[in-house]
């Protein structure tokens, strides 16, 4: 990668480059401003009740416990939605403590003399708290705010995979395009964005102390207004930037009627998909579609499609028969398809159209060299060198029930070691000896890129894995087109055509959206 062709994206992505540094911003800004309202109300509590100020700040402690991940993975559980509300709640949960804490440390390092001469002269207790101690205490709790601040902009980039947009939005692409100047394009800027909210707390706090008479009528004078409102032009520049909406290609496309939302899991496959769906949408029905893609795993996106966060999005039927549903494996793609159809349609009020045509089943997989070197033709044959072997799966592979622990179960395997890796990663530390054996995809274009070897599932453990949209019924009922317009796609897409777009994007370093279009117009369905 080199630093012009990273500066030539900049420029290619500034349109979407500000409206999510906007989003970002704002995240940032309601969550900092949420927490304290919140902490230092606490702190000051804490210290004037002492025996609350164990448990008090004992239970805020306990929140950074908590993997920013998890935490969002369990509000996303609790509030049934997606976007930008679980995440404020969460990065004001993480910005509680730096706030609470030095808001007590503050107020009690209150010389005891300032507080003797303020009950001296007759001040109540209220009075020496807002104008004796919260005055003294100011630097120390702007200390706190500057941390929770800095320490929120790093955390919303996590925000984006549950839909809440920001800079995180180009490394989690970046990451399941194995991109670097994607990530970098949400990196840097995140950087920079923290050094700047840091900087612009301070110089409000420097405005705020008093003036020195010697300054009085001075440029320092002048500018102490200026720097005071720093904070405040910052969510300002936040808001235009947000509520500019999303540029051609980054979220909603403009057009007539009610808004589609469509949803991606968050690996190659999901983005081709949901590019595939939306600009056929787009140029079949001119309904506005707004791409709310890489959303963490499976239950992050059927959990926005049930509660609304989503219309629709591109799911595997084995997935929904053992992951969701949690039914046995079945080994018949059709009757696989009229369980989950029906289940879908009288449990979430979602509706299965058509499949694409493809069967992306899950395909332990190894090297070329060592299949050959050992006779590998069988997942079974792995049986007896398995505990000299190290596994790197998906974490959600690693739990499904259709996943490592029905491989265990149906073939005896237990291996040396089992790492956990993002799907765009395993590949690569495959080819590069970091493992030994992976949970590949059928149809992902880098199993032939790496001369890798798939195993026969001699035993049936992986059920059919035929990708189809997922429809809430509502969504159908507000655009009745859509059975007819995405039946377009069904039965166009089989393996290998699946697996050489997914290589187009993985080897060749295309954008989704790019092979999208291309396949839509050799297959003369863009109008």
């Amino acid at each position: 990668m080199t630093a012009p062709g990273w500066l030539e994206l900049v420029v290619q992505r500034a349109p979407e480059l500000w409206l999510r540094t906007g989003e970002h911003l704002m995240l940032t800004g309601a969550s900092t401003a949420l927490a304290i309202l919140i902490g230092v109300p606490a702190g000051i509590l804490a210290s004037r009740t002492p025996r609350l100020r164990g448990p008090l700040l004992g239970g805020i402690s306990i929140l950074q416990t908590i993997p920013s991940l998890a935490m969002l993975a369990i509000l996303l559980a609790i509030l049934q939605t997606i976007g930008a509300l679980p995440a404020i709640i969460a990065l004001t949960l993480y910005a509680l403590l730096p706030i609470a804490r030095n808001t007590l440390t503050g107020i009690q390092d209150v010389p005891g003399e300032v507080r003797e001469a303020a009950r001296g002269i007759g001040m109540s207790g209220r009075q020496q708290l807002w104008m004796v101690e919260l005055p003294l205490a100011t630097p120390v709790i702007v200390a706190g705010v500057r941390t929770a601040a800095v320490v929120g902009v790093g955390i919303a980039t996590l925000s984006a995979f549950i839909g809440a947009g920001g800079l995180g939005q180009f490394i989690n692409r970046g990451l399941a395009l194995s991109n670097t100047r994607l990530i970098l394009l949400g990196a840097v800027p995140a950087a920079l964005l923290a050094l700047l909210v840091d900087a612009s707390i301070a110089a409000s706090a420097w405005g705020l102390r008093p003036l020195r008479r010697a300054e009085a009528g001075g440029l320092t004078a002048r500018l102490r207004p200026v720097a005071v409102a720093l904070p405040g032009l910052l969510v300002i520049v936040g808001l235009v930037a947000w509520a500019s909406g999303s540029p051609s290609g980054a979220g909603v496309i403009a057009g007539d009627g009610p808004r589609l939302r469509i949803g991606t899991k968050n690996f190659t496959e999901q983005l081709v998909l949901g590019e595939l769906m939306a600009q056929l949408i787009e140029a079949r029905t001119g309904v506005a579609v707004e791409r709310r893609f890489n959303l963490g795993g499976t239950m992050i996106a059927h959990g926005a499609l049930i509660s609304g966060g989503i219309d629709l999005y591109a799911e595997y039927t084995g997935t929904a028969l053992t992951t969701i549903l949690g039914r046995q494996v079945v080994a018949d793609p059709g009757r696989v398809f009229e369980i989950v159809s029906g289940a879908y349609r009288d449990r979430f009020d979602a509706e299965w159209l058509r499949p694409f045509g493809f069967n992306n089943t899950y395909a332990i997989t190894v090297r070329g060299a060592d299949a050959e070197g050992h006779g590998w033709q069988r997942v079974s044959d792995l049986a007896a060198e398995a505990p000299r072997l190290r596994a790197g799966f998906t974490s959600e592979f690693a739990e499904r029930p259709d996943g490592y622990p029905g491989l265990r179960r149906a073939y005896g395997l237990s291996f040396a070691e089992v790492r956990d890796l993002d799907a765009s990663l395993m590949y690569e530390a495959l080819a590069q000896g970091e493992v030994d054996v992976i949970c590949a995809f059928a149809t992902d274009g880098r199993i032939a890129a790496y001369d890798l070897q798939v195993l026969d599932d001699d035993r049936g453990v992986f059920p059919p894995y035929y990708a189809a949209p997922v429809v809430r019924v509502p969504a159908l009922r507000s655009h009745p087109l859509l059975p007819e317009v995405l039946g377009l796609l069904a039965d166009l897409l089989d393996d290998e055509t699946m697996r050489r777009l997914n290589y187009e994007v993985d080897a060749t370093g295309r954008s989704p959206r790019q092979v999208a279009r291309d396949f839509l117009a050799a297959e003369r369905l863009l109008r």
